[in-house]
């Protein structure tokens, strides 16, 4: 995703806009007032220049029309052939014409007088010139403006928002554990005050809950070890008891066995609840130890059913991630692979970026398997809030889980670490 400018950034850049508009305006107005004005004083010209010729041949008939570098006239007796005539000017009728021949432009004035057509050029070249020079300065006027307008919103917003800024440098580089500090006692009583003074009672409000969640999580925690830890060590006792069947021995297995995993689970939803640390993948864990370790837990669920266990583990990929959280994750897309698949094959095999389990199981109960994960969406009947335990662990390392598969035809659960 393409990073954004900044406000004053943009500030400024709006600032240019708006400066070269203005500019752009500005040139327009003064291009057509200009281009008006030179019109108008030419044919003003072209006016008196005729009017004093009309004059000149009244008194004296045979008087020749003005020939100097910027005007030219022309006479042509009604009913005579003037060869001298321009044979451009013979189609134009009276009026005021704007024409170009070759490199040069005209502005001429043509009028008929006491049965005779005068025709009178005036030559608008350096005129033209003038105009494309006077365009030229104000196009670097337009840029000037322009750069002017945006150093000065860059340096004027900088001096407007700086208490705006000073408040997203403090709330950005706050710690989360500094409480005392409040902001708006920085702040004057205007809108960024009151700003700064709605961060410092949502922070009062984050922190109570934080302090309430870690009471919370506290407690729980020493009661649920309590619990576990009489059940674990009665399970222990009567495992020890010789007296017992072996039908009674497997029960006790099972009441250990389900104390463990909830102690486990306990551990895990505890771990989530806590703030999340970085880690490097140094202190991270190993999947294919993690793997054989589920595999090895579980493998009592597989019992002497027929099915094939195909293991294919990356030895080498290491995961930045804490090996109680990736443990679960993988443990329960096993313990669900071992648990609901009858016969067939199950493969675990893992590459440079992603974890696949596909069995030949009982499969998915809902249609949409391909997309995130509800809260409530299991892929076995009974499978509780295990695959919602493993799409939050995926979701808190940024991995994604992926399930597909049909209602009795199998499942296959993905989770890929890495993007391709």
């Amino acid at each position: 995703m393409r990073r954004r400018l900044d406000l004053r950034s943009r500030v400024a850049l709006t600032f240019a806009a708006f400066g070269a508009m203005a500019g752009v305006l500005m040139a327009i107005s003064q291009l057509v007032t200009t281009h008006d004005l030179g019109e108008r004083l030419i044919d003003q010209t072209l006016n008196a220049e005729l009017d004093d010729f009309f004059a000149r041949r009244d008194r004296n008939p045979h008087s020749q029309p003005p020939k100097t570098v910027t005007l030219h006239g022309y006479v042509r007796e009604k009913g005579v052939t003037d060869e001298e005539l321009p044979s451009f000017l013979d189609p134009l009728p009276p009026g005021r014409h704007d024409l170009t021949i070759g490199t040069l432009s005209y502005r001429i004035a043509i009028t008929d007088h006491k049965g005779a057509r005068y025709y009178f050029l005036y030559d608008t070249t350096l005129q033209q010139k003038r105009e494309q020079r006077f365009m030229i300065l104000m196009a670097a006027s337009i840029l000037v403006i322009m750069l002017i307008a945006a150093v000065g919103g860059f340096w004027l917003v900088g001096v407007v928002i700086a208490p705006v800024t000073e408040l997203a440098r403090r709330v950005k580089h706050r710690q989360p554990d500094v409480w005392d500090l409040r902001l708006a006692d920085d702040f004057s009583q205007d809108e960024v005050g009151e700003l700064a003074h709605a961060f410092d009672l949502h922070l009062a409000r984050i922190r109570a809950f934080m302090e309430r969640e870690r009471a919370f999580t506290a407690d729980l925690s020493h009661e649920l070890r309590t619990s576990l830890a009489v059940i674990l060590g009665a399970a222990e006792i009567l495992t020890a008891d010789d007296s017992l069947t072996e039908k009674q021995k497997n029960r006790v297995a099972r009441v250990e066995r389900a104390a463990r995993e909830m102690a486990e689970m306990g551990t895990a939803l505890l771990m989530m609840a806590r703030e999340e640390r970085s880690l490097t993948l140094d202190e991270g864990a190993n999947l294919a130890e993690t793997v054989t370790e589920a595999v090895e837990k579980h493998r009592f669920l597989l019992k002497n059913k027929p099915i094939e266990l195909t293991l294919e583990v990356d030895p080498e990929l290491h995961l930045a991630a804490d090996h109680g959280l990736l443990f679960i994750a993988v443990a329960n897309l096993i313990r669900n692979a071992f648990a609901y698949t009858e016969q067939g094959a199950i493969h675990i095999r893992s590459d440079r970026a992603t974890l696949t389990v596909a069995d030949t199981g009982v499969g998915l109960s809902t249609r949409k398997t391909d997309t995130l994960l509800p809260r409530h969406l299991t892929n076995h009947e009974g499978s509780g809030i295990g695959l919602t335990l493993v799409k939050r662990i995926c979701d808190r390392y940024n991995w994604t889980l992926r399930l597909t598969g049909h209602q009795g035809r199998g499942t296959t659960a993905t989770i890929q670490f890495f993007p391709h």
